[in-house]
């Protein structure tokens, strides 16, 4: 498994970021693709040239690329939006675009059928061209979002493995995700986290919450998983300083398998 950061967490221009990230000991970034001189419309050839220079210059590549509008697969623009970063992704030499799909419920049958309708649509339009579209864990139980790519049924859809937001905001066990969602998996986040008694969550260091990383480790490495390990660090304040202190735990954890 290898070692990726998302840039973004570090708060530094494109290219501060990515010279910080190699400098950290990262074989790869992760990129929100979806606002600014990053948003789809405004990579033109020139700035994808410019943006490869960046990343071979440092020695990096795209472990993926990060396409959530903050919107669910239920928008109506996100179909055509989605679509526009899963071309530029290929042309920066990434084959991976992340997002939140929606939170699935299995009674919903009415808004279940439009999330599976655009998620066809993307996988499929994904496939076409050698990529994935992956949603990330989170919103749901394992379970649930088996269920829910299983109905899908094509290449192209796939799985951000997220361990932070199955124990934050599902209340699920990370560990038994893997095998629930091993044939899916194509990259994965490195965050921490912890949920509160009263349902509440909170962000910690890798390695202070409530992710049980030897085990999970493990469980990745059984069902054979080479991909990245994508550093996420979306409070605090010193992101560098702990993602720096994530990296030498991931490096540890990994020698020990």
């Amino acid at each position: 498994m290898k070692i990726g950061i998302i840039s973004d967490s570090l708060r530094l221009g494109f290219a501060e970021s990515v010279k910080k990230a190699a400098s950290l000991g990262a074989q790869g970034i992760q990129k929100y693709m979806t606002s600014g001189d990053f948003a789809a419309e405004n990579l033109t050839p020139a700035r994808i040239a410019e943006i490869r220079d960046i990343m071979d210059s440092n020695g990096m590549v795209f472990s993926a690329i990060c396409g959530d509008f903050g919107w669910d697969l239920t928008h109506p623009n996100v179909v055509e939006k989605s679509k526009a970063v899963l071309e530029k992704t290929k042309e920066l030499g990434c084959n991976i675009v992340t997002t939140h799909i929606g939170r699935i419920d299995k009674t919903d049958d009415a808004r279940n059928e439009i999330l599976r309708k655009n998620a066809l649509a993307l996988a499929e339009y994904a496939h076409s061209m050698g990529a994935y579209f992956a949603s990330e864990t989170g919103t749901e139980k394992a379970a649930d979002l088996r269920w829910f790519l299983d109905t899908v049924g094509v290449p192209g859809i796939a799985v951000n493995l997220d361990p932070a937001n199955l124990v934050m905001c599902a209340d699920d066990d990370p560990v038994a995700a893997v095998k629930t969602l091993a044939p899916y998996i194509v990259h994965t986040h490195a965050k921490d986290g912890i949920r509160r008694a009263d349902g509440t969550w909170l962000e910690v260091p890798l390695g202070k919450g409530g992710v049980k990383w030897p085990e999970y480790l493990k469980a990745l490495d059984s069902v054979g998983y080479k991909g990245y390990l994508t550093i996420e660090r979306e409070v605090g304040d010193d992101p560098a300083g702990d993602i720096g202190m994530a990296v030498d735990f991931l490096k540890e954890k990994l020698s020990a398998l």
